[in-house]
């Protein structure tokens, strides 16, 4: 579906804090006129969806395998193949965080917003799906549960 302009892909794991503004930059551009942006954060709750409620999270340990940066990189450039967009970026957060950090932040920029925020959507859906990085959560009760291992 992709037009014949060139298409700017920006795709990091980072031990560092996120930046909002560092990735809503890397989508900019004269022809982009939307932006779909999608930013996770660590929230102070859990709710697995299997019925058993909710549980209280203190923080999260995110691990990456040696591999999750190139599948990064891959997954933001299929997606940016799939969808009429300028620009996709994506950064992914590693290391311990606290309530309230950026876990991740996914951009997509296009000429309508419609082709943005479908590609930010699928970027998202994709990454979660396929990018080896887990997390282990710190529970209230003083559990520990990992999420997304293989």
């Amino acid at each position: 579906m992709q037009s014949s302009r060139e298409v700017s892909v920006s795709a990091e794991i980072l031990a560092e804090p996120l930046s909002v503004d560092r990735v809503l930059d890397a989508v900019r551009a004269p022809s982009v006129g939307g932006v779909g942006l999608f930013v996770g954060l660590v929230r102070d709750i859990d709710d697995a969806g299997d019925g058993a409620g909710e549980r209280g999270v203190t923080s999260l340990d995110y691990s990456a395998h040696p591999s999750a940066a190139a599948e990064l990189s891959r997954v933001a450039a299929e997606v940016a193949e799939r969808h009429d967009v300028l620009a996709v970026a994506t950064e992914h957060r590693v290391g311990h965080l606290e309530i309230g950090d950026l876990a991740v932040v996914v951009a997509a920029g296009a000429v309508h917003r419609a082709a943005a925020l479908a590609a930010c959507r699928d970027l998202i859906d994709t990454l979660k799906q396929q990018v080896p990085i887990w997390k282990a959560q710190q529970f209230t009760d003083g559990d520990t549960e990992w999420v997304g291992l293989p």
